[in-house]
This record gives structure tokens, C-alpha cells and sequence, in this order.
């Protein structure tokens, strides 16, 4: 690669765009998670400006056919705001609630679709969010080497992130930045509020450096293929001071994952790094066996971790099982609330006013449910089962796409497999908890999802270097024929 070249690929790496999904990337999960309108409201008009002026010239077909799926999408979403905004829904019933009141209170009222008005205006920032992240990531991602940047940003970041949750545990466990800690005094949340937020944000983070390590390394081996029998000479060969770094890094955010003591965020997050070091050595695996005992090994390793690491993980699982059976009773109770409002649900943020007249009597009395605890089904229950099920589709493309980029790309498959591998945890983690309803953690890694779904296909790139690869081929068969047919000439003229 010329020189100019490199200047040309590092300045437009670092274009205004790519900054700005650089910095957003890092910061979204500094301010408590971003979970209030003014960090949401400012998130949005940095990727607004961003996607003005991201570039294009990178994106090929496939890519445009990813932003014209997420435009249906976009426009899917719009419908069903104007039907929960509008005073003349187009088909959307008004919900009775106003008529009661009406009625009560002996005044005319003006109904609506929603059960509070406006507050789907109010509630569009996080979504609206999370559609710029992606769309960003597809345009930006384009480009292999501004790709990989974010995954480094995503990996220092979240590294740092975790220093800080373990240092300020173990210095004001009392405090969260300038804030005073109300909730989960004995557990590790960094800059986040949740706890189960904190662990899937570090368990995605720990895997994205588990990767970056798996990388390096294998990079650094001399065969095409690991020879088992002399890795250790190999590994050993490894100057320690290139690789130590990233493996501290690794260590910061396990142990601060496991510290959170959260239940699902670990084990799903050990789950997904022993599966995507299974896929990232999957070609240098013996056959038949290699995926089983990879499988069976990563376990082990993760047990012996939760045992180290995660003491009060393991006794939550022992005291409290899988899931709280509150929290069971509260998804049949959500179930009630979309079997009565199936078509465009009872309007976006207004779970916590729509859960009260269904909440079932075996949960306890104590607290308010502000969340079903199950991101698809406060979904469906908030705009309707069509809507619900059209986003189900979108993930469902999503994790084909990235699959076919885990499988089908021979260089930088890392930035699909960790996009695959993050976008399962996250999900399966929804389904048990409200983790892709925090901006703090869903922008980054919408983000990364649309990096890995841009890199699942070729880029042009990859489309020039494979060409100029196979000139480079045609060129040297061509120099070979020659040299072949010049020695032959004096054989041909002693023989005349």
C-alpha cells in the first residue's frame, strides 16, 4: 500500500462522521446510563449531524438494501406514532380509558389511541437513537479500518469503564460519579444505575477483547493451520509486553462483570465468549471432536471462573434459581396487557401507566414495575403485536446477515463475529431484562451491529485487494511462461 494511500485510508478513518460515532460510541455510557431525556436529546443530534454527512462511497449494493430494510422500518415506526399521537387515528381504536374519564369527571375530553398523550413523542429519543447508531455503523463500518477503530473504542472504553466501577466500589461504594447510590450498594454498576445493565455492558466489552487477544495471537502463529502439539513453544515466543496489556484489560472487565453479581449478564456473557471462541477457532479445530472439546473446555474454564470470581454470583443462583418468580408473574400480567391492546398497544413509554390495573396479586406489593422486565414483550405491549413482530423480523435479518459474515468472510471476520456474538447476548438478555432499553448500553453496541452488518459483505476493499491479488497471480504465471520458454530456446537450437 503507497503512502498516499495510508494518508488517504487514516484521514477519511478519522473524518467528522467517524469521530463523532467514535465519540458517542465512548460517552454514551458516562452519564448514568443516558438514560434521561437531555443525554438522550444530545446523543441523537450527534448522530443526526453524523448521518448528514457520512459517507457513501464505500457503501455497495448490499448495504443499500440494509438501510432501505431499516427505512421500512423507520417508516413502520412513523405510522404507528401518528396513529397514538393523532386525534384522527387512521385505524387505531380510541382507547375507553378517556371515555371513563370523561364520563367521571363530566366534562368532555378528547380521546386518544394512547393512554397518555404525547408521551410517545416524549418516549421516540431512545429509538430514535438507536436507528441513527445503526445506520452510522452501516455507512462509517463501510470502511475496514474505521471498523476496526470502533471495536477499539468500544474495547478501551468499556475497559475504562470497568476500572472505574471496581475502584469506586472498593473506594465510595456509596457513590456513582457525583450521585449518591440508592439501589444495589453491594454490587458493581460502574456508571450505569442497573446492575444487570453493568454486567452485560462489561461481559460484551470482555468478549470484544477476548476476540482482539484471539486475534493477535493467532496472527502471530506460523502455521496456516495451529499445531496443538507446539503451542505452547509458540505462545511462548510472544513478546509478553504485546500482549499483556490487552490481557489486563480482559481481566479488568471480567472481574467487574462477575462483581456486579448479576445472574443473567454473567452467564450469558460467558456463554457468548465460550461459543465465540469456539467460531473463531473453529478452522483450526481437529474435525468431528475439535468443536465438542472447545465447547467442553470453554465451560470449564467459565465454571472455574464463576468459582474464583463469582462467589456471590453462584450463591445468588443457589438462593434465588434462574429467574425471580415475581417477574415471571409480571410477564403473564404484561401478556394480559397485549392480548387487550394487540394492534397498536396502549402507546410508546407508558408501560408503567398501563401495568397497575393488570398487575397480578402473587407480586409482591413493594416497589413500582416501571419495566416488564422483558424488552419484546413491553414492545409488543406498547406498540402492538405488528409492529412488535416487524422488529423481530428486522433482528432475525440482522443475525443472518451477521452469520454469513461470521462464516463467509476470511479477513476480519472478528468484527461480525463480535457483532453477532454481542447482538445475541443482548437480545437473549432483553427477553429477562430492560439491558437494550438503556441508551448507555444500546447505542454503542447498535452501533457495532451495523459495523458487523456492513462487514459481512465484501467492501470495496476487499474487492480491490482480491483483484489486485489475482493480477499479481496472472502476472507472475506470465513471467514463469516466459522464463520457461527462454531456457528452452538453447535446448531447441543444440537439438537443431
Amino acid at each position: 500500500m503507497s503512502w498516499s494511500r495510508i494518508r488517504w485510508s487514516f484521514r477519511w478513518s478519522w473524518s467528522l462522521p467517524a469521530f463523532i460515532l467514535f465519540f458517542v460510541a465512548a460517552g454514551a455510557p458516562f452519564p448514568f446510563g443516558s438514560t434521561n431525556d437531555l443525554s438522550i436529546a444530545f446523543w441523537c443530534l450527534c448522530l443526526g449531524i453524523a448521518v448528514m454527512f457520512a459517507p457513501t462511497r464505500d457503501l455497495r449494493r448490499p448495504q443499500l438494501w440494509l438501510l432501505a430494510g431499516i427505512g421500512v422500518i423507520v417508516a413502520a415506526y412513523a405510522f404507528v406514532l401518528h396513529e397514538q399521537l393523532s386525534d384522527h387515528p387512521f385505524v387505531a381504536p380510541f382507547q375507553p380509558i378517556w371515555k371513563q374519564a370523561s364520563d367521571l369527571l363530566g366534562v368532555p375530553i378528547a380521546p386518544s389511541a394512547s393512554i397518555v398523550k404525547n408521551e410517545a413523542f416524549f418516549a421516540l429519543g431512545a429509538p430514535l437513537a438507536n436507528i441513527l447508531a445503526i445506520v452510522l455503523g452501516i455507512t462509517v463500518g463501510a470502511n475496514r479500518d474505521r471498523a476496526r477503530r470502533l471495536l477499539w473504542v468500544l474495547a478501551i472504553s468499556g475497559a475504562a469503564y470497568a476500572l472505574y466501577g471496581v475502584l469506586s466500589f472498593l473506594i465510595e461504594p456509596t457513590m456513582i460519579l457525583w450521585r449518591d447510590k440508592t439501589a444495589y450498594l453491594g454490587s458493581v454498576t460502574g456508571t450505569f444505575i442497573n446492575r444487570n445493565t453493568a454486567a452485560a455492558y462489561f461481559g460484551s466489552c470482555a468478549l470484544i477483547w477476548m476476540l482482539l487477544i484471539l486475534e493477535d495471537v493467532r496472527r502471530r502463529l506460523p502455521e496456516r493451520h495451529v499445531e496443538w502439539r507446539r503451542l505452547s513453544l509458540d505462545l511462548r515466543a510472544i513478546p509478553p509486553k504485546q500482549i499483556l496489556p490487552q490481557l489486563a484489560c480482559l481481566l479488568i472487565c471480567l472481574m467487574a462483570m462477575f462483581m456486579t453479581t448479576s445472574r443473567a449478564g454473567v452467564g450469558l456473557s460467558l456463554l457468548a465468549m465460550i461459543v465465540s471462541f469456539t467460531l473463531f477457532l473453529r478452522k483450526d479445530l481437529p474435525p468431528r471432536t475439535g468443536i465438542w472439546i472447545s465447547l467442553g473446555s470453554g465451560a470449564t474454564v467459565a465454571l472455574g471462573l464463576l468459582q474464583l470470581l463469582g462467589g456471590r454470583v453462584s450463591s445468588r443462583f443457589d438462593s434465588q434459581g434462574l429467574v425471580d418468580e415475581g417477574r415471571i408473574e409480571a410477564w403473564k400480567s404484561t401478556l394480559k396487557i397485549i392480548a387487550d391492546n394487540p394492534w397498536v398497544g396502549t402507546g410508546m413509554g407508558t408501560f408503567q401507566w398501563a401495568f397497575p390495573p393488570y398487575r397480578s396479586p402473587n407480586i409482591s406489593i413493594r416497589g413500582i414495575w416501571d419495566a416488564a422486565h422483558s424488552t419484546p414483550l413491553e414492545l409488543a405491549s406498547e406498540v402492538g403485536i405488528p409492529m412488535a413482530l416487524l422488529v423481530a423480523l428486522g433482528w432475525a435479518i440482522m443475525l443472518l446477515v451477521l452469520a454469513r459474515g461470521v462464516f463467509g468472510r476470511r479477513r476480519d471476520a472478528i468484527i461480525p463475529l463480535a457483532a453477532a456474538a454481542t447482538a445475541t447476548l443482548s437480545l437473549l438478555h432483553s427477553c429477562l431484562d430492560f439491558t437494550l432499553q438503556v441508551p448507555g448500553y444500546s447505542i454503542p453496541f447498535f452501533a457495532l451491529f451495523g459495523t458487523g452488518l456492513s462487514q459481512s459483505f465484501r467492501t470495496k476493499e476487499g474487492r480491490e485487494s482480491a483483484e489486485a491479488n489475482a493480477t499479481s497471480r496472472r502476472g507472475e504465471g506470465r513471467h514463469a511462461t516466459t522464463g520457461a520458454a527462454a531456457r528452452a530456446l538453447p535446448q531447441l537450437h543444440k537439438s537443431v
